[in-house]
C-alpha cells in the first residue's frame, strides 16, 4: 500500500526565473547532417528544435535562460542574437512578418552562454551552471524533448516545488519493454493527484529491473543542492556524471517529487520520431496544415494502393503514434 510522505523540507520562498538548457551533445544520430550544424538547429517546421524550449521556458515565466554548448555550437548563439542585416533588409522590404520571425529569438529571454569544455554527461553540464544559478532553484530542459506548446508540464512543475520544495522531476509511464532508455523512478503517493513522491531513481535499468514504468523525461525543476551533490557524484554509467544519480541521493532524504504527464511529448532525438514530430506539427499549422493534411492523406493512401514505402520497398509500419509519447 501506498502511504503518503509528508516532506521534511519547507517550501521556499521566490519564484524561479532561470532555466538551463544543456545543448553541448555531439548529435551522432543525426550524422552527417550534425557534421557542421548542432543537432538543436535542425528545423522542425521552420524553427530550430531549441527554439520550442526556449519558448516553453518564457512563457512558464522563466526569462534568464543559461545555454551549456560545446565546440561547433556557435549557430546557436547566432541564433538567439540579432541578426542587424538582415533585420534591416527585411524593414526596407516591409516584410514584418519574417522581420518580427527573425526579431523573436531574441526577444524570447535574457540568453546567456557557457560551453561545457569536454563532454562529461548530463550531470556535469547541469554543474556548469552553478555560477550563473547561485543559490536559487532553477529548471533544465533537455532539447530532446518538446512539449507540446498547449501543455502546461513546466507550469505545475514550479508550481509543486513552490508548495513542496526540493526538487522537481516529469514522470512518463512508458510501456515495460521500454523502461530501459530511460532513467527509472521508484515513487510512492504524495497525496496530490498526478504527483509523486519519488524515493529512488535508475539510470537506464537492464530489461526487466526498472523500479517502475514512471520514466524520467526532459524536463526538471531543481534545488541547488544538487550541485554539491554533483560535485561528489562519480562518473556512472557511460562514464558521465549522471543527474539520475545525483537526483538518487537527493531522494533518500525525501525531496524530490515527480509530476506525472499525460500530455503531448514529442522526441526529436530519433530520427524517425523527429520526422514524426516535423509531420504532426506542420499538420496542426494553420497555414500550412490543410493544404499539407490533403497532400499527407493522398501520398498515405498512395501507399496503401500499392503496398509500398516511399522507396518503393514494403511498409513495416510503426509502432509509435505519430512521433507523440503518451503515458501508456
Amino acid at each position: 500500500m501506498i502511504v503518503p510522505h509528508t516532506p521534511t523540507t519547507s517550501p521556499p520562498t521566490g519564484a524561479v526565473r532561470k532555466a538551463v538548457v544543456p545543448a553541448a551533445g555531439l548529435g551522432t544520430r543525426f550524422l552527417p547532417a550534425t557534421k557542421a550544424t548542432p543537432k538543436e538547429m535542425l528545423p522542425v517546421v521552420d524553427k530550430p528544435a531549441i527554439q520550442y524550449v526556449v519558448e516553453e521556458a518564457a512563457a512558464a515565466g522563466l526569462d534568464d535562460v543559461l545555454m551549456v554548448t560545446g565546440r561547433h555550437k556557435r549557430a546557436i548563439e547566432d541564433h538567439f542574437d540579432h541578426a542587424l542585416e538582415l533585420e534591416q533588409t527585411l524593414a526596407a522590404k516591409g516584410d514584418t512578418v519574417r522581420l518580427d520571425a527573425v526579431r523573436d529569438p531574441a526577444r524570447l529571454a535574457d540568453i546567456h552562454h557557457i560551453r561545457q569544455g569536454d563532454p562529461l554527461g548530463l550531470g556535469h553540464a547541469v554543474l556548469c551552471a552553478r555560477r550563473h544559478v547561485g543559490d536559487q532553484p532553477f529548471a533544465v530542459l533537455l532539447g530532446d524533448d518538446l512539449i507540446d506548446p498547449r501543455e502546461t508540464l513546466l507550469s505545475r512543475m514550479l508550481d509543486v516545488r513552490a508548495r513542496r520544495g526540493g526538487s522537481v522531476v516529469a514522470l512518463l509511464e512508458v510501456a515495460p519493454d521500454q523502461a530501459h532508455l530511460y532513467g527509472c523512478a521508484a515513487v510512492e503517493s504524495a497525496g496530490e493527484d498526478g504527483v509523486v513522491r519519488v524515493t529512488g531513481l535508475v539510470e537506464k535499468p537492464a530489461p526487466g529491473t526498472a523500479p517502475s514504468r514512471y520514466a524520467v523525461i526532459g524536463r526538471y525543476v531543481l534545488d541547488p543542492a544538487v550541485f554539491g551533490v554533483l560535485e561528489r557524484t562519480p562518473p556512472g554509467r557511460g562514464g558521465e556524471i549522471q543527474l539520475t544519480d545525483a537526483l538518487q541521493t537527493l531522494a533518500a532524504d525525501g525531496t524530490v517529487h515527480g509530476v506525472v504527464f499525460t500530455g503531448l511529448r514529442y522526441d526529436t532525438g530519433d530520427k524517425a520520431d523527429y520526422l514524426r514530430t516535423v509531420v504532426r506539427l506542420a499538420c496542426g499549422r494553420s497555414d500550412l496544415g490543410p493544404a499539407f493534411t490533403a497532400w499527407l492523406k493522398e501520398f498515405v493512401a498512395g501507399l496503401a494502393d500499392d503496398g509500398s514505402g516511399a522507396d518503393g520497398e514494403k511498409g513495416s509500419g510503426e509502432g509509435e503514434e505519430g512521433g507523440v509519447r503518451r503515458a501508456a
